[in-house]
């Protein structure tokens, strides 16, 4: 697994004005960020490049112009008087491609460190996954594609977005690990540091799981699957989502931030009839749904029948796995050998939707 090199270097602060420092530090430990901070405009030039973030105070913004330092991107000049008129020419002089006044730009500028601890915007591929019918094996499928993602190098995040589903870590055989759970992060909203979930979820098989414990709380608030995901997009390369099939304002959310989607379905008649619903309601809210067909069972649909029946793309079939329901008795992770017909149908999947893994 590797780690963000960007987190490396840090948000560079020019002023030596204290009460802009005690402001900026403020912010900074309110996006859980750590900042650089120099007085002496000069000794900020070997780390002018390599910041994430560089913060100017409109003290030091005249001597810093005078260095002829190379422009980059991600100057900001934090002025102290809106009315002054120098300001914006001292932006222009240090290349600043914004200026911002405190405490007004407080919000703006608590997420623009956050950004700058992340890194740069993942390109983050989400990958929701979504039953026809009860019992259609789309937790398993969720997990499997999770673990196989993670053997192959790149960073995931399983993100359990069922309330009814018992816990998805149980089907890792991880209900003992150690991280924080939907409970105790049902309240949270804004944006989170990616790098910080990361550190709080449990970590089973290389990747990150956000799952439910064994407690009464039903409901993720959409807010705070909105902060979730959002945290998840910027520190993974990769979101697996193990929808519910009635969906509830959470998995909407999800819904609208979905690469693609996957419905599986039995080979079935009455589980097609099932999924034609659950099809409808995902359709509305993710342009790309595809069906996976777990089967058939002896006189059961053909894959390419049950896809045509839901007007759905084929995104592939599950073959009977001998021994897959014992594994998952077991705790045994589906897919965790790297063999047999979930295995395989992942990794042929990741080959066409995974993005590449990032630098190390």
């Amino acid at each position: 697994m590797g780690t963000d090199d960007t987190t490396a270097a840090r948000p560079l602060l020019l002023t030596g004005d204290l009460r802009l420092l005690d402001d900026v530090l403020r912010l900074a430990a309110a996006a859980g960020v750590e900042v650089e901070v120099s007085a002496d405009p000069g000794s900020a030039r070997p780390g002018w490049q390599a910041a994430p973030v560089v913060l100017v105070g409109a003290d030091l913004a005249g001597p810093l112009a005078h260095l002829d330092l190379p422009r980059r991107a991600g100057v900001v000049l934090i002025g102290d008087d809106l009315d002054d008129a120098q300001v914006w020419q001292q932006a222009v002089a240090v290349g600043a491609e914004r200026v911002i006044f405190l405490p007004d730009a407080e919000p703006w500028l608590v997420e623009r460190l956050v950004d700058a601890a992340d890194g740069a915007p993942s390109a983050a591929t989400v990958v929701a996954v979504v039953g026809g019918r009860g019992g259609a094996g789309a937790t398993t499928l969720a997990c499997a594609l999770a673990v196989t993602s993670a053997a192959t190098g790149l960073r995931t995040l399983l993100v359990d977005a069922d309330p009814l589903g018992g816990g998805i870590d149980l089907a890792l055989g991880g209900e003992s690990t150690d991280g924080l759970r939907w409970p105790q992060l049902a309240a949270t909203r804004g944006r989170v540091p990616g790098p910080a979930l990361r550190d709080a979820l449990p970590r089973l098989r290389e990747l990150s799981v956000l799952s439910w414990d064994r407690g009464d709380a039903l409901v993720i608030p959409p807010e705070a699957m909105a902060a979730m995901l959002g945290a998840g997009e910027r520190a993974s390369d990769l979101l697996v989502v193990d929808l519910p099939r009635s969906l509830d304002d959470a998995a909407k959310v999800v819904l609208e931030r979905t690469s693609v989607a996957l419905l599986v379905v039995p080979a079935e008649v009455r589980a097609t009839a099932a999924a034609a619903r659950v099809a409808t309601a995902v359709a509305m809210r993710c342009a790309d749904l595809r069906v996976v067909v777990r089967g058939p069972a002896p006189g059961g649909l053909s894959a390419d029948l049950v896809a045509d029946s839901l007007g759905l793309p084929l995104a592939g079939e599950l073959r009977a796995e001998p021994g897959l329901a014992a594994a998952l008795e077991r705790g045994d992770p589906p897919a965790a050998r790297g063999r047999g017909p979930l295995a395989e149908f992942c990794l042929a999947f990741l080959t066409e939707f995974a993005p590449r893994r990032r630098a190390a």
